[in-house]
């Protein structure tokens, strides 16, 4: 048997929205999907088979989808993304995609940001997408680098006190800032065309890309 010499790369998708763009046709083929609740309405617009669809199933009413199913009790101490996450981990992923990411409710949309932090932190590579909008965990010595076209809105949204942040191939660049936690100060910058680099001395954001409509 050939040993696997590159991770898993596991499909979440969750119940946000997803806008059909270019983009989204060139994430990483997932050799694993795992659908939270309502986020397996995203299936068939991405053209996709579903391996487990997990969840307390609130959010999937007439939704029909042929896919096992692991269900869990509506009382229960994790949301429906954080079930799939560990049912991927528990598979062997070492990439965790989040499709449909972005929109729904605030408060499963701010667990889920932060939770990806929370992967990154503890060696997962974890990104989020609903198509037009994009999220990359920011760590200290982890820099992101993505080539983005001109004219998309970057902000890096700072989840701790970060110090030492630079930040290049943006209309408003940066070298060693010091941003506080929740700061607005790298809110809304704009991309200039070519590679976008991100990187952190101290405490950890998510990096936000924002296609023009």
């Amino acid at each position: 048997m050939t040993a696997r010499l590159s991770p898993v790369t596991a499909w979440i998708l969750v119940g946000g929205r997803l806008i059909r763009t270019p983009a989204l046709a060139q994430l990483p083929a997932p050799e694993l999907v795992i659908a939270a609740d309502g986020g397996a309405r995203h299936a068939a617009a991405l053209g996709v088979a579903v391996d487990v669809w997990v969840g307390d199933f609130d959010s999937s009413a007439g939704l029909t989808l042929e896919a096992p199913r692991e269900v869990h009790p509506a009382a229960k101490d994790e949301t429906d993304a954080e079930l799939a996450v560990k049912m991927a981990l528990e598979r062997g992923a070492g990439e965790l995609v989040f499709v449909g990411a972005f929109g729904g409710r605030f408060d499963h949309a701010a667990a889920l940001m932060l939770g990806a932090v929370r992967l990154a932190r503890e060696g997962q590579r974890v990104f989020l997408t609903s198509g037009d909008e994009w999220a990359w965990p920011l760590l200290a010595g982890v820099p992101v680098v993505q080539e983005l076209p001109a004219g998309v809105t970057l902000s890096v949204v700072a989840c701790a006190d970060l110090v030492g942040l630079s930040l290049g191939g943006v209309r408003w660049p940066l070298a060693g800032a010091n941003v506080p936690l929740g700061s607005g100060w790298t809110i809304s910058n704009e991309t200039l065309g070519g590679l976008v680099r991100a990187e952190v001395q101290g405490g950890y954001a998510l990096v936000t890309a924002l296609t023009p409509a």
